[in-house]
């Protein structure tokens, strides 16, 4: 584990001053579209400067109506979060989901979660009726660590309603639930076998992909310890398979079955998997790139299988959707998902909300693969955007980047708070903080003033694999 660096990004608030100077005049435009002015939030020469920030309240459903007006016609809806463990975050993306399936016909939704495990939810969603026991029953199959980031009652909760809402639809207007990310290398080759065994080319394909990573226990990291060491790879195996399903659907000159696109996506998770690996022990920026370049190839995917009029949901890490290019990560060379969406399907058609809070509880961990508990989440940092929104008053709101736009202040990096799996709230002030571009980051920011942990779903026995989300922790 030695080996393994921590990302730039979670070090640099060491290297950043604590405290931003904020200061402007409101722009006619924006005092017309105020709700609430913002009390001070720093001395400059003794003197107290007014930042204004236009916003609207949240405290319903019905108060999403602006921001669903504002997603317009959009194709792709991306909505971030700061952790993987706060109910509230994952409460508000269901209600915004559930609308925009109902409201704007969106096709499917897709998580930062494996695609083994999602598909299998998918799969559960678009079949009979079943009840929240058997929800729970399903979930519980998220048993990597971390357990709770899919594992939980407000996961549940939605994918009740999923099931219920596809009830008496046409197959072909059953909504989905996909997974996006590069994880769960040995579960996807064990899942391909049973779409290649009639097939002789491809299954020999799929048993040296096996064979080549058989002797490393199913341990990624033991793997990528063995790439390091220049004793193995398994490049070429990965690389003929994926080669090899594509171009037998290809040869069959007529539109992919949803049998022939899993079993595509399956030795996919298996290229770009041991890709991944490959550069986690090298470059903390090659690995983050060939993920997130994996889940924004996922997601095309499956726009393109759904058909060209077809919409998307995304749910993942703020650090994922809100575009790489407004934050430090664009020095380090890192992108997302946000800025490879925006780049393919053009800004018009992607649509960006970011989530934050100021204070509250959390589910993390203390290390990676330790047992999860719920922690403090204290005030955020003087100077941060969670502070900045805080004081311009303690209530949830909705944010919109257009109303932004001509802010010289807010246009500038300010530090915004992303926490992973992994979590010290004594120290977060020095690691927590990502210099962001807000208004160009995201299309809008929903802000939660204080926030509740997750409610997890106990899992009996974790499964021995690597930790999703490592070393970055989201």
């Amino acid at each position: 584990m030695n080996k393994w660096k921590i990302p730039l990004r979670a070090i640099w608030f060491l290297f950043l001053p604590c405290f931003l100077m904020l200061g402007c005049k409101p722009s006619p435009a924006q005092k017309a579209a105020q709700q609430n002015s913002a009390p001070p939030v720093a001395q400059k020469s003794d003197k107290t400067v007014t930042l204004t920030i236009p916003n609207h309240p949240l405290k319903n459903e019905q108060d999403l109506d602006l921001l669903l007006q504002e997603i317009g016609e959009a194709r792709v809806v991306l909505l971030g979060e700061a952790s993987h463990g706060t109910s509230e975050y994952y409460t508000w993306r269901a209600a915004i989901t559930k609308r925009l399936m109902q409201e704007k016909g969106f096709d499917f939704m897709a998580v930062e979660g494996e695609w083994a495990d999602s598909y299998r939810v998918n799969q559960f969603i678009k079949g009979p009726g079943k009840d929240s026991a058997a929800t729970v029953a399903l979930l519980e199959q998220y048993n990597r660590w971390p357990t709770w980031m899919w594992g939980n009652h407000e996961v549940a909760d939605l994918v009740t309603w999923l099931n219920g809402y596809n009830q008496g639809k046409p197959v072909a207007q059953k909504v989905g639930f996909y997974g996006l990310d590069v994880y769960c290398l040995w579960e996807s080759m064990n899942e391909l076998m049973p779409y290649v065994e009639q097939n002789p080319a491809l299954l020999k394909a799929a048993r040296q992909v096996h064979q080549c990573f058989q002797p490393y226990s199913a341990d990624a990291m033991q793997y990528a310890q063995a790439v390091a060491n220049a004793s193995a790879s398994c490049r070429t195996q990965t690389s003929r398979l994926w080669k090899e399903i594509q171009q037998q659907n290809l040869a069959a000159g007529t539109r992919p079955t949803e049998a022939q696109f899993v079993a595509e996506q399956y030795a996919l998770v298996a290229l770009n998997g041991e890709r991944y690996y490959r550069a986690a022990v090298s470059s903390n920026t090659e690995s983050w790139n060939v993920r997130d370049n994996h889940m924004a190839q996922t997601m095309k995917r499956l726009l393109d299988f759904h058909g060209p009029e077809a919409k998307a949901i995304v749910w993942e890490h703020n650090t994922h959707v809100g575009d790489a290019r407004y934050t430090d990560m664009a020095s380090s060379g890192e992108v997302n998902v946000g800025q490879l969406a925006r780049k393919e399907y053009g800004e018009e058609n992607v649509y960006i909300v970011g989530f934050g809070s100021h204070r509250g509880t959390v589910i993390a961990a203390s290390s990676w693969g330790a047992p999860m508990k719920t922690m403090p989440v204290p005030p955020a940092t003087p100077g941060s955007w969670e502070q900045i929104l805080h004081q311009l008053s303690p209530t949830d709101k909705i944010i919109f980047s257009k109303d932004l736009r001509e802010n010289k202040v807010l246009n500038k990096p300010v530090g915004h708070r992303a926490i992973g799996v992994v979590y010290n709230p004594k120290v977060e002030h020095l690691g927590n903080y990502v210099p962001s571009v807000m208004p160009k980051r995201y299309d809008a920011f929903i802000f939660i003033d204080s926030t509740r942990a997750l409610r997890p779903i106990k899992t009996i026995k974790v499964r021995q694999e690597p930790p999703d989300l490592y070393p970055s922790g989201t």
